[in-house]
């Protein structure tokens, strides 16, 4: 790999960075532009937005010719790096999950028709999206290939939806869902994904699940199907596909929760060190502390080793490989250097990093469900095992 990046992209990134700075960061102080569940309101968004699309900065996940900018997912980890420097951030470039995922996905493997009903909207901001496969136990979780309940019974030319799913992400304001459902008893191709849209009858959501916050725009809902009647038309990919969907979803998803982690750890280890400079205890500043300087750069490390394995991940989906290893590598330690930055920056501020005087209590927050969503932290030490198991000297190598 050549980690430099190259002109035009860094040229981007480097805009990505003056823009959060300049415009987005300063907001986070303002009560006003945050909505009762602690994220950016939406006035403030829709202002923000209209000004990244002003400044050729929108959406650089998706191709030149939807609206975006036509970036890989190495100019991705780049440039999503630097968004998430605010908290309020990647939502104001629509490269905040789940949209992003969806998109990546609709526009992979979606038909022409498909991409202009379903893809184009979300692309341009019109509307917001959502993923439908978690379910309540013994439903759909970390093995969706084995434990999902909700069904579709094909009917003519359509399918008949019924069942619970729940912990769906963003589903209190979107429009358009991908929705993951089985078909069969087949172990590998019993599961089929479907498009649907809010106001198609047969569906309800029956409660926005509270959570420790802060929470994503529209929550995490629990939905209930009852006779909801999907057109075959809407079927993404084949039927007994809906695993593989999942999988190219995921994939990518998994490491642009990275990208945009590694922007918040960066940013929560600026803010703690920004105030060990200023802090005097016992007549010296408390960054020339030994034990402080111990702290800042055990973080400043693991962040570091984060962002490698990230990019290796990014560089190998750019060669087409599926690069399930580095993911999951990136996943597990990223997330847990995402809580060691966060957490060391909390103790360095003191009781003014415990309140909300600072953005770091919320992020701690919010740092704490990186270790489970888009697949615990144990199932994907589980998938760097069986690669193990299966590859054994071949699991070190270079290239792809």
């Amino acid at each position: 790999m050549d980690f430099a990046l190259s002109p035009e992209t860094d040229a981007l990134r480097s805009r990505v960075r003056d823009f959060v700075e300049t415009r987005i960061i300063p907001l986070e102080a303002d009560p006003a532009a945050r909505d009762a569940h602690e994220n950016i309101a939406e006035p403030a968004l829709q202002r923000l937005r209209a000004e990244v699309k002003a400044a050729g900065l929108w959406a650089p996940q998706m191709p030149v010719a939807r609206g975006g900018l036509g970036l890989g997912p190495v100019g991705m980890a780049a440039l999503y790096e630097e968004m998430n420097r605010s908290i309020f951030g990647p939502v104001c470039f629509n490269c905040a999950a789940p949209d992003d995922g969806n998109m990546m996905l609709l526009e992979k493997v979606g038909t022409e028709a498909q991409k202009a009903r379903w893809l184009q909207p979300v692309v341009d901001g019109a509307v917001r999206s959502a993923f439908v496969m978690t379910e309540p136990a013994p439903g759909s979780g970390s093995d969706p290939a084995g434990m999902m309940r909700t069904t579709a019974e094909k009917r003519g030319d359509r399918w008949v939806v019924n069942g619970t799913k729940w912990f769906i992400t963003g589903a209190g304001v979107a429009a358009h869902f991908l929705l993951v459902a089985r078909t069969s008893d087949d172990p590998r191709r019993g599961l089929t994904c479907f498009l649907f849209h809010r106001d198609d009858p047969g569906w309800e959501i029956v409660r926005r699940i509270p959570i420790m916050g802060p929470e994503e725009h529209g929550g995490h809902c629990e939905l209930v199907f009852e006779g909801l009647e999907i057109p075959d038309e809407n079927r993404l990919m084949g039927v007994g596909e809906g695993l593989k969907a999942t999988q190219i979803r995921l994939g990518t998803a998994r490491l642009t929760h990275c990208m945009r982690w590694l922007g918040m750890a960066r940013r929560a280890l600026e803010i703690g060190e920004a105030h060990v400079r200023e802090r005097i205890a016992f007549g010296t500043p408390l960054a020339a502390h030994e034990s402080v300087q111990t702290l800042l750069g055990e973080a400043a490390m693991q962040i570091e080793i984060g962002r490698l394995l990230t990019m290796k991940a990014a560089w190998k989906l750019e060669q087409g490989d599926f690069a399930r290893k580095e993911v999951s590598m990136a996943k597990i330690v990223v997330a847990d250097a995402l809580q060691q930055a966060v957490d060391t920056a909390i103790q360095l501020n003191g009781a003014k990093g415990y309140s909300t005087d600072t953005p770091l209590e919320w992020m701690y927050r919010y740092a704490r469900q990186a270790r489970l969503v888009d697949g615990a932290s144990e199932v994907h030490k589980m998938v760097l095992s069986r690669f193990l198991a299966k590859e054994g000297r071949d699991f070190w190598g270079w290239g792809v």
